[in-house]
């Protein structure tokens, strides 16, 4: 089982508020959303050290796409977007960088909000269509909000 996460600057100023506040612990961790071991360090350490800060980095493996990386791999991406993960992969394993998997580079791009999909077949306006919308805008130009409104519930 991994860590938790720390919490974050404002939850640690709320709990050192709360208790100078005069609340119990209990209701200081329920009002954070956190443990009450948690409360009880955390306001130690700004009794003691006057300062509620995480000495804790990082936690977990190193990315092996860095940011540069993930820069480049955007790049990749915007020169031929049809381009599948397995074509990325080579392009980038071909570079300076270290050499990475198809998950991985899956993996970032998701992360980049960069996702596949497909575009949505749609037929296309005929010039029949084209007037029709026309004609219809032309007569609806002049309408008030109530018109609207009532051609919408009715």
């Amino acid at each position: 089982m991994g860590k938790a996460a720390d919490l974050s600057k404002f939850d640690r100023g709320q709990i050192v508020m709360a208790r100078r506040l005069g609340t119990s612990i209990t209701e200081t961790a329920r009002l954070v959303g956190c443990a009450r071991p948690a409360v009880v360090s955390i306001h130690a350490k700004w009794i003691n050290e006057g300062d509620t800060s995480s000495r804790r980095q990082g936690v977990g493996r190193p990315r092996v796409i860095k940011e540069k990386g993930r820069r480049r791999l955007t790049r990749l991406v915007k020169q031929n977007r049809r381009q599948t993960v397995a074509q990325l992969t080579a392009q980038y394993n071909a570079g300076p960088s270290a050499s990475v998997s198809e998950h991985t580079v899956q993996r970032t791009l998701l992360d980049m909000g960069l996702c596949s999909r497909r575009p949505t077949r749609v037929p296309l306006l005929t010039r029949r269509h084209r007037q029709l919308r026309l004609q219809w805008a032309r007569e609806h130009r002049d309408w008030t909000m109530d018109e609207w409104k009532s051609c919408l519930v009715g």
